[in-house]
């Protein structure tokens, strides 16, 4: 014989109330997801780009506080690291910001544009790499698919003017959005990066082979990595700053730590989080008060009849954990579709990974389970004299 489901009967033998119980509790959930999913979207955001580098160490001006901060370094710097042992390419990255005008609206706005040789293996996205002899040509570019529709169409044969120069896209790729290109990307080929950064005016420093934004070395298989980065520490000018790639100290991490550290986002979004966790606890403990109020009698019976504090306790708690499973299932599921949506309309990539999807269910279990120790408190007060009129 198993024994009775007490807690789950207690739940669900009014089904409108039990959905309705279950969309409050969905509800909370939602709001806890979005708000995490927003904060880790504009995190992993600044970092999509360099996750996509295909280079095991990256060299940068000893000054650049983060990956798009405009400071160069001497290209020379990339020769000197090919020397050393293990490292079997050096390649130059050029960044800069530049004025895209809406080939339908005839509007500007800035746009990240991004540029090597393409016959560097910079970037393996098939799209790139499906476009390289096309990159050769005079004034050409791949635009981001998944750039802002405020940029117009983005699709290959647009022509239109990007920093009051002509340029025809010649194919898309697929990368997203960030801070430092709130609209889109743009890939170029060095020759024609020279073409339109040059010379920029007398505001803006010229631009030349001998200095790069960023430095990527592609080492040998079986490279010790850590050994290498500090062989060329050791031997480089102290004007660049050299780091893996990836790892605790790597360029990735140090380019994520900067936005965590340097900027409120992590804090608004985590208060916003926490707001929504006080909401679910407010929720879930309304709930349950109100079903142990419904049912306060039966309990006040089988205190009567010889069952524990300890037991009824047991039965509000088993409600809150019920509660926790039943309404985070709708909640994970509606808070995927905001994800998607969310990545199609602003092109900030929103990642549910299992661990971000397993820490926002305990937090919705502890939710549940403080409200639940709250509401357990009037079941403990249940004398039965009252309730029957003794």
């Amino acid at each position: 014989m198993f024994p009775t489901p007490l807690a789950l009967l207690n739940l669900t033998h009014d089904r409108k109330k039990f959905a309705t119980s279950v969309a409050g509790v969905a509800f909370a959930v939602l709001l806890m997801f979005l708000f995490n999913g927003f904060k880790n979207a504009l995190y992993d955001s600044q970092t999509q780009l360099l996750t996509e580098l295909n280079g095991e160490i990256v060299i940068i001006n000893r000054l650049k506080e983060n990956m798009f901060v405009p400071r160069s370094f001497a290209r020379r710097r990339l020769y000197q690291a090919q020397a050393f042992e293990g490292v079997e390419g050096a390649y130059a990255i050029y960044t800069s910001e530049a004025r895209w005008k809406n080939p339908e609206t005839r509007k500007t706005r800035p746009v990240r544009v991004i540029a090597y040789n393409p016959a560097d293996p910079v970037l393996l996205l098939p799209d790139v790499l499906a476009h390289r002899e096309d990159l050769t040509m005079p004034n050409t570019a791949l635009i981001d698919s998944r750039a802002r529709a405020e940029l117009g169409p983005r699709e290959a044969g647009v022509i239109t003017e990007l920093a009051d120069r002509e340029i025809r896209i010649v194919g898309t790729f697929s990368l997203g959005t960030d801070f430092a290109a709130g609209n889109g990307n743009l890939i170029m080929s060095d020759q024609n990066f020279l073409r339109f950064f040059a010379n920029r005016g007398p505001e803006e420093a010229e631009r030349s082979f001998s200095t790069a934004d960023i430095g990527l070395l592609h080492t040998a298989p079986d490279t010790d990595i850590h050994a290498l980065v500090t062989t060329l520490r050791e031997n480089l000018p102290q004007d660049v700053l050299i780091l893996p790639r990836d790892g605790r100290e790597g360029f990735i991490m140090r380019e994520r730590l900067y936005w965590e550290q340097n900027t409120n986002i992590g804090f608004v979004f985590s208060l916003l989080t926490a707001m929504g966790f006080v909401v679910g606890i407010i929720l879930v403990y309304q709930i349950l008060y109100t079903d142990v109020a419904d049912h306060w009698s039966e309990y006040a019976t089988l205190k009567a009849i010889g069952y524990t504090n300890r037991y009824l306790m047991g039965v509000v708690i088993q409600e809150a954990i019920i509660l926790s499973v039943f309404g985070f299932i709708p909640g994970f599921l509606i808070s995927r579709i905001f994800y998607n949506l969310g990545a199609t309309v602003t092109g900030l990539v929103f990642k549910m990974t299992i661990e971000r999807v397993v820490n926002l269910y305990i937090l919705t279990f502890v939710m549940c389970l403080v409200s639940g120790l709250i509401a357990v408190r009037k079941v403990q007060r249940t004398d039965p004299a009252e309730v029957f009129g003794l």
